[in-house]
């Protein structure tokens, strides 16, 4: 499947600019960082609260026609979300009380494949599918078990960081929605959403049988090299 991803990725950007070349279209080369407002949802993810990191990498923009350009994009995103679960119960004088918190990290190379139509100068609305291969999963976790009652009380705590890779499906598949503006000098500004459409539970037995699915909403400067 990583070899598929692979062959996909350079088939776009390949087949793309070859087309474009050959209808004698000008190719616009960029690059792009920004922000990620990134969370998991699904149907048991109440305790996940977003998480905000990165993203960066390459485009390249290729017109169509005075109104319309294909964007293939090639971009590291750092997705996940934090999280916190709190249970406690008392019976009979005895209370305990279990903490877990701490992030999930998801890393992706993502293959955003956009259509952009410019509505004014400038000005572009734009949507298209996302392909993206995992490339790393941690834990960064912290648990805490507190017992009390009338004697006293104890408590037991572990922190750390695990790779759940494993657990998490390689591939994910989306759709993205967004606005972006373009100055002539090239510097240029977006905003996007991310809708994950794939469960990425890939292991039922350490993460249930929850489907969770990631969201993101995205910032982004770039600069396209003219």
């Amino acid at each position: 499947m990583k070899k598929l991803l692979t062959c996909i990725m350079i088939s776009v950007f390949g087949v793309g600019i070859l087309n474009a070349q050959g209808a004698d279209k000008t190719l616009i080369f960029g690059a792009k960082a920004g922000v990620n407002f990134a969370d998991i949802t699904g149907d048991e993810a109440d305790s996940f609260d977003g998480r905000t990191s990165f993203h960066f990498g390459a485009v390249v923009e290729i017109p169509i026609s005075e109104k319309f350009s294909f964007q293939p994009e090639l971009l590291y995103s750092d997705q996940g979300s934090a999280y916190e679960d709190i249970t406690s119960e008392s019976v009979d004088g005895f209370t305990f009380t279990e903490s877990a918190k701490g992030d999930i990290k998801l890393g992706y190379l993502n293959v955003p494949l956009m259509a952009k139509y410019y509505v004014a100068e400038g000005f572009s609305i734009e949507a298209g599918p996302q392909i993206g291969l995992l490339l790393s999963a941690k834990n960064d976790y912290s648990y805490t078990y507190t017992e009390m009652y009338t004697e006293g009380s104890f408590t037991d705590s572990e922190s750390g960081e695990e790779d759940i890779k494993h657990s998490i499906k390689d591939i994910d598949f989306g759709v993205n929605f967004g606005v972006g503006y373009k100055l002539d000098n090239g510097l240029n500004f977006g905003a996007r959403y991310n809708l994950g459409l794939t469960d990425a539970n890939d292991d039922t037995e350490y993460l249930g049988n929850s489907s969770y699915k990631n969201s993101v909403i995205q910032v982004s400067v770039g600069y396209f090299f003219q």
